[in-house]
């Protein structure tokens, strides 16, 4: 059974700065494609960043220059360090990883960005 678990959220003043992460099990990570969404009251699920099997990094246009996604394959984990962060950026994040099976999700963990 295949469970991703994140952590990290929090409350934060606009400008600082979180580490989230989330740790995989039954799934072999190494191969697969990995990545964080986020999700805010009233608007659609939208990507924030991905990192492939190779270490290609992608980013949302909202995010880049502010955030940075990495991996650690043998931990199972992917982490998303987010500095200068903004009020706009609140919004419950997910990490997903796929693989030839399909889509996984974890249960999400709250980031508010509020003085």
């Amino acid at each position: 059974q295949v469970q991703l678990v994140e952590s990290g959220g929090g409350l934060v003043p606009p400008g600082g700065s979180l580490r989230l992460s989330c740790v995989a099990s039954g799934i072999i990570v190494s191969l697969n494609p990995m990545g964080w969404y986020r999700q805010a009251p009233g608007k659609e699920r939208e990507l924030v960043a991905t990192i492939t099997s190779g270490l290609r990094t992608n980013y949302a246009d909202s995010v880049k220059g502010r955030f940075t996604i990495s991996r650690d394959n043998p931990k199972k984990t992917v982490s998303l360090q987010m500095n200068s962060l903004k009020p706009e950026d609140t919004a419950v994040y997910y990490c997903n990883i796929r693989n030839e099976a399909g889509t996984y999700w974890g249960q999400g963990t709250q980031v508010t960005v509020s003085s």
